[in-house]
C-alpha cells in the first residue's frame, strides 16, 4: 500500500510500494511466495502498472501470482478489456506461475445506485434483456483466497459469474422487498451515458459503465453459466434476493 497509516489496524505486516516505484515494489515483494494482483483502480496506464508488478515479482522471486482479470478475457467486447488482455500476455510471457481468475460484473454495480432508483421511482440501464451473472464482491473475494491459498490453482483460467438474471427481474426483485413498483427504464446507450454524466459522474466512468450494459445486451459479454465460482467457493453464489436485501438494509 502506498499509506502505511492506513492500514495500522489490519494486524498483518505491511509493506509499502508504489506502481510506479519499481525499485519499491521488488523491496515490497521480497520473500512473498504468493502475490495477489488486483487490477489497478488508476485508470493511467493500468497495463503498464500491472507490468511493473509482474517484473518486480519475477526479480523478487515470488512464486505464483493470483490475477484478477475480466469475465471472457481476450473474447471480451467490454472497452475495460485491452489493459487486462495485456496483463494477462505479460504473465505468460514472464514465465511466473499465475492463476486467473476472470471477474464478471459485481452485483453492487447495481444494487449500489439503489438509493437513487428508490428516490426516482425507477432503475436505469442500457442492457435490456441480457442475462447479468453478476455476484457480490464477498463472493469473488473469497475465491481470490481459495485461489491463493490453493496451489492446484496454478495454471488455470477461470471464468467467474453468479446466477443470471435480467435488469427487468432485478427491479423486480427489488420492488418486492420496497414494497412498491420500481421498474426497469431501458435506455440506448449514448442516453445512458448522458444520463450517467447528468448524475455527476466522471466521463470515463460513465463510458465505460453505459458500454458494458450495451455490450452485455448486444454481445453477451457479462453471460456467465460456468459455474466455476460457485465450484470455488463450495457453495451457490449468493442469490440475488440476498444482495438485495443488503444494500437496501443499507440504506
Amino acid at each position: 500500500m502506498r499509506d502505511l497509516d492506513r492500514g495500522g489496524d489490519l494486524g498483518v505486516p505491511l509493506r509499502q510500494a508504489d506502481y510506479h516505484q519499481p525499485e519499491a515494489l521488488r523491496a515490497a515483494l521480497a520473500g512473498v511466495d504468493v502475490l495477489v494482483l488486483i487490477s489497478s483502480s488508476d485508470f493511467n496506464d493500468r497495463a503498464g502498472q500491472h507490468r511493473n508488478v509482474i517484473d518486480a515479482a519475477k526479480a523478487a522471486g515470488v512464486g505464483r501470482i493470483v490475477y484478477t482479470s475480466i469475465l471472457k478475457g481476450a473474447a471480451s467486447p467490454l472497452m475495460l478489456a485491452p489493459d487486462h488482455v495485456t496483463t494477462e500476455a505479460a504473465l505468460a510471457a514472464s514465465g511466473v506461475s499465475a492463476t486467473i481468475l476472470r471477474n464478471g460484473w459485481y452485483t453492487e454495480n447495481y444494487t449500489g445506485s439503489l438509493g437513487a432508483a428508490l428516490a426516482a421511482g425507477a432503475m436505469i440501464g442500457a442492457a435490456g434483456n441480457a442475462v447479468l451473472s453478476t455476484a457480490p464482491r464477498a463472493d469473488y473475494a473469497e475465491a481470490l483466497a481459495v485461489a491463493a491459498l490453493d496451489a492446484g490453482t496454478a495454471g488455470q483460467t477461470y471464468d467467474l459469474g453468479g446466477a443470471g438474471h435480467t435488469l427487468a427481474e432485478l427491479a423486480a426483485e427489488v420492488s418486492r422487498q420496497a414494497g412498491r413498483d420500481i421498474p426497469y427504464v431501458d435506455m440506448d446507450e449514448a442516453t445512458y451515458r448522458a444520463t450517467l454524466l447528468s448524475f455527476g459522474l466522471p466521463a470515463p466512468m460513465a463510458a465505460a459503465i453505459a458500454d458494458a450494459d450495451a455490450k452485455a445486451r448486444d454481445m453477451g459479454a457479462l453471460t456467465d453459466d460456468s459455474g466455476a465460482l460457485a465450484r470455488l467457493i463450495g457453495r451457490p453464489t449468493t442469490p440475488l434476493s440476498v444482495s438485495v436485501a443488503a444494500a437496501l438494509a443499507a440504506l
